[in-house]
């Protein structure tokens, strides 16, 4: 097949939907299929464009057997909601020249965020008459209103009207939870519509690894430290606050350290609440270079998730395949009703903490301190959780199935051509 990503993150952003949407397109490509990327120059997270693509309207670019279209977008480090407007509205006009004078795709794959994007991809499915599939990894408008990033009435009547826009001219929706599945269905959304696969991780890149002679420990001093991780974006649905409180109340057991790697801008901020409560066993490190990523986690004794209380019960951090699949214990301050803590409840490799209360917090990381063997356990538990539910073989076929069901018209009449297609890959 020809197929088509639309997705705003790619490589080479280190975290988020970029990683996701980056292995998934040079898989497919593996299994034989030509696949074509459109996106915005990389700017994630620190939310400027990155040195080497500024001053560029459009660039092609080629990794890995994928053909990637990059476009301008407004951006601003610290936007306010016009900016965040802005950003996707130039994403949506700068975007859909270089889309559409590509090659003529067989299915397009449309990422969300962002919700604008199905308007250019709804009109590129119509004009090249092929199927449009929705992945959803958050469900906007519902999750910004929840947080209080969207109040205005008029813009929450625009993004619910662009919801149904979406939703309505997709294909098929794939979803990456189940609490997605309720709330489409809670929309109208037919069922048959809804098509639910899970994040993945690739479980032979993050692998377990020992913590003995382990470069990321000795090149920041944590050789024989219980070390307590979180690694990603700090921003408004984390509340990494209430980790450095945390930190503050352990601060009298010296083997414990905390690591948090995350956007310059938001260290800063966390480097101020570091200073104000007196927690001086919390290192701050820039994000590490993704080839470096095994190593960093295997450094860790715990990983965290940590979410705000107000965070719709839905979201899913793609973080807890990433630790499952690292093979180390997971302390997750999150709400217990939502996706997450039923994920990693499901998997028996962590435990689950209230969000926002730093003393619930502290106790758990001390009662895991105090339990080696217990946190050997947990570990060993979350590899083989993540082995078992989130491999990304598994992952690559369901889209590869989707793909095909949607676009089984297209061929019925050469069934050779596929299955010789499979065999090259198989050959190969």
């Amino acid at each position: 097949m020809r197929i088509l990503i639309y997705s705003y993150n790619y490589h080479p952003e280190p975290i988020g939907i970029a990683p996701l949407m980056t292995e998934l397109a040079e898989g497919l490509v593996k299994r034989g299929h030509q696949v074509r990327v459109v996106t915005a120059m990389p700017n994630y997270p620190e939310r400027q464009i990155y040195e080497a693509y500024r001053g560029k309207f459009y660039v092609t670019e080629y990794k890995n057997g994928v053909e990637i279209q990059r476009s301008y977008v407004w951006i601003r480090p610290q936007p306010n909601l016009l900016d965040r407007i802005m950003l996707d509205a130039s994403f949506v006009f700068t975007s859909f020249l270089p889309a559409l004078k590509g090659w003529r795709p067989d299915v397009i794959l449309s990422t969300s965020p962002s919700l604008p994007v199905c308007l250019p991809t709804t009109l590129l499915g119509w004009l090249h008459g092929c199927p449009v599939v929705l992945n959803l990894q958050d469900i906007l408008p519902d999750a910004a209103i929840h947080v209080g990033l969207l109040k205005n009435k008029l813009l929450i009547k625009v993004f619910q009207t662009l919801e149904k826009v979406a939703y309505g001219t997709a294909t098929k929706i794939s979803v990456i939870a189940d609490g997605f599945v309720d709330n489409l269905k809670s929309k109208g959304v037919a069922a048959n519509k809804i098509v639910q696969i899970p994040n993945w991780v690739d479980v032979n890149f993050i692998r377990p690894l020992s913590k003995e002679n382990n470069a990321f420990r000795i090149a920041h001093n944590l050789q024989g430290k219980f070390v307590v991780s979180y690694s990603g974006n700090i921003a408004l649905t984390q509340g990494l606050e209430t980790v450095v409180k945390a930190a503050a109340k352990l601060r009298h057991v010296k083997d414990i350290v905390f690591v948090i790697v995350g956007e310059a801008k938001g260290l800063q901020r966390l480097q101020e609440e570091c200073h104000k409560y007196g927690a001086d066993n919390v290192l701050l490190l820039p994000f590490q270079p993704r080839e470096k990523l095994p190593e960093m986690l295997a450094a860790s004794d715990v990983g965290l998730v940590v979410q705000k209380k107000n965070v719709i019960s839905f979201n899913m951090p793609s973080k807890i395949q990433v630790l499952l699949a690292s093979g180390r214990a997971i302390i997750a301050s999150v709400p217990n009703n939502g996706t997450a803590a039923r994920a990693i409840t499901q998997s028996g490799g962590g435990l689950i903490v209230p969000p926002e209360e730093p003393e619930a917090l502290a106790s758990a990381i001390l009662d895991l301190y105090q339990q080696p063997e217990k946190v050997t356990l947990l570990g060993e538990k979350s590899r083989k959780f993540a082995m078992e539910q989130y491999a990304f073989d598994q992952a690559l076929k369901n889209y590869e199935s989707l793909f095909y069901s949607v676009t089984d018209t297209c061929y019925e009449i050469e069934p050779t051509l596929v299955a010789n297609q499979e065999e090259v890959v198989v050959q190969g």
